[in-house]
């Protein structure tokens, strides 16, 4: 059997290339009917999700333990596994206050992918390993390789690297009999697609599910959050200024004014306004305490 032939079957045989015989009429229907179906098919994808909520929860233990160890959460996929990963990514500096090099996202093709697809980029084994070796990639981090199909080779090169180097890896798919090895593999099988093979759709919304579920877990699991108030975000914009001063006053009970004077007596960092504002603390003292705390508020507070 030729090569060709042999992904024919291969491909064939996935979940997510299967005819999904409950939108085989979607092209004769009208546009609430084609968003009514779209819908029925979206409400499968959470329950996909709970389905794998304790293997998500073992990626975000050995998110949490990289991030003690000083290393990284890295994703890496081609097409809209590959944005997915960017998406996530991005969000967590102005959400959490990190790095921007503490989750970063790799797509094949580059950053010219994120925009527009670059043909044939997902084929080749050995560039997903490129991009690692460029980031310096090391056995403290963590690589979370994101591939509906489970097939794709640029993933699955980078994966027996991370693996080859002692890395811990997370393998986010959504089709079942996965060979790859990987410390945790996730599966939401969320089925047949709407449109057959457009795995942006259902497979996409649980990848994103899954991959906000690790990244903010991880942020939680490290003291990002003072029960479930964001006080490590960066006020970066005019309206992140407003929610960090309502952030304090819900944390608090204060009014206005008071945000407006712990906050500047806190030089503007959020989680110490609100330390110094419950403990009494001075500044320098705050510092210290939570530090002594691993940036928990709720146990720098503690007796």
């Amino acid at each position: 059997m030729s090569s060709s032939k042999k992904l024919f079957k291969e491909i064939s045989q996935l979940l997510t290339e299967q005819h999904n015989p409950d939108t085989l009429r979607i092209d004769e229907l009208s546009s609430l009917e084609v968003a009514r179906l779209i819908n029925n098919e979206d409400k499968k994808v959470a329950l996909a999700v709970e389905a794998c909520l304790s293997d998500i929860a073992r990626a975000i233990d050995l998110v949490v333990q990289a991030f003690k160890q000083g290393g990284r959460l890295i994703y890496i996929g081609a097409g809209t596994s590959g944005r997915l990963g960017i998406l996530d990514a991005s969000e967590c500096p102005p959400t959490f206050g990190v790095r921007p090099s503490l989750v970063q996202g790799i797509i094949a093709g580059g950053k010219k992918a994120v925009f527009r697809s670059v043909e044939g980029a997902e084929d080749d084994a050995t560039a997903g390993v490129a991009d690692l070796k460029k980031i310096h990639f090391s056995k403290q981090d963590v690589l979370c390789g994101i591939s509906a199909s489970k097939r794709t080779p640029f993933v699955l090169g980078a994966l027996d690297y991370a693996r080859s180097l002692g890395a811990k890896t997370i393998f986010l798919t959504s089709n079942p009999n996965v060979k790859q090895k990987a410390t945790v593999v996730i599966r939401p099988l969320v089925g047949a697609e709407v449109v057959m093979g457009s795995t942006r759709m259902k497979a996409g919304t649980s990848h994103k599910m899954v991959l906000n579920m690790i990244s903010t877990g991880a942020m939680i699991l490290s003291g990002k959050t003072f029960g479930n108030l964001m006080v490590d975000l960066q006020q970066t914009n005019a309206k992140l200024v407003e929610r960090t001063k309502r952030i304090f006053m819900l944390a608090t009970g204060d009014d206005y004014e008071s945000a407006e004077r712990h906050l500047a007596a806190a030089k503007g960092k959020l989680k110490l306004a609100i330390l110094m504002r419950l403990s009494g603390l001075a500044y320098p003292d705050a510092v210290k305490r939570l530090a002594s705390a691993d940036g928990f508020i709720k146990k720098a507070l503690a007796p």
